[in-house]
């Protein structure tokens, strides 16, 4: 077969989630984009091996989480806690689950987010490629340099970040959102 026949498959453009949001968020987790599992479930943090619900779950025992066939129920738990959930990126190009694979990305419309959040206190950005856009998502919420909002880094709770525990990983998100009133430390 002559080379200029071989053919790479072509990047299936894929779409995020919509935003969970409430006017009683104050805290928003950003990700970066929803990996292989979380699409196929359309769920946020949907591969079982993910820390993300674990951590809440254990930051909040006196409230129990639904299970994972619950999705909805997840999402009205989250709300009622303060969190709301989102990614960086709308859309993209990428071919398995991890942030370096990303090509093409186009960044969510954050502009109309803070009338959806009026009470929005902080940004969490979940890992470094979320993170890594923190300028941008809070220039286009309309906040200044100056302004009370923070922007966080925290540990990505994703399986690939196997250089953190979950110990360590509860620790450091259970400071982050103690900080804002969320949780008792």
């Amino acid at each position: 077969m002559a080379r200029s026949a071989l053919r790479v498959p072509a990047t299936e453009r894929l779409v995020g989630l919509p935003p969970v949001v409430g006017a009683g968020t104050r805290v928003l987790v950003l990700g970066s984009f929803p990996g292989v599992a979380s699409l196929a479930a359309r769920q946020y943090y949907g591969h079982a091996r993910n820390h993300f619900w674990p951590i809440l779950a254990a930051l909040w025992p006196q409230h129990p989480l639904p299970g994972p066939g619950a999705y909805a129920a997840r999402c009205d738990w989250l709300l009622a806690r303060g969190l709301g959930l989102w990614d960086v990126y709308a859309a993209c190009e990428r071919a398995g689950s991890l942030d370096s694979s990303i090509r093409h990305a186009r960044v969510n419309d954050f502009a109309g987010l803070q009338a959806q959040a009026p009470g929005l206190a902080a940004i969490a950005h979940n890992g470094g490629e979320s993170f890594r856009h923190a300028a941008a998502v809070r220039a286009d919420l309309g906040l200044d340099a100056g302004a009370r909002i923070p922007s966080l880094r925290l540990p990505s709770t994703s399986p690939a970040n196997a250089s953190w525990s979950f110990d360590r990983k509860l620790q450091a998100w259970g400071q982050a959102l103690a900080g804002f009133g969320l949780i008792t430390p």
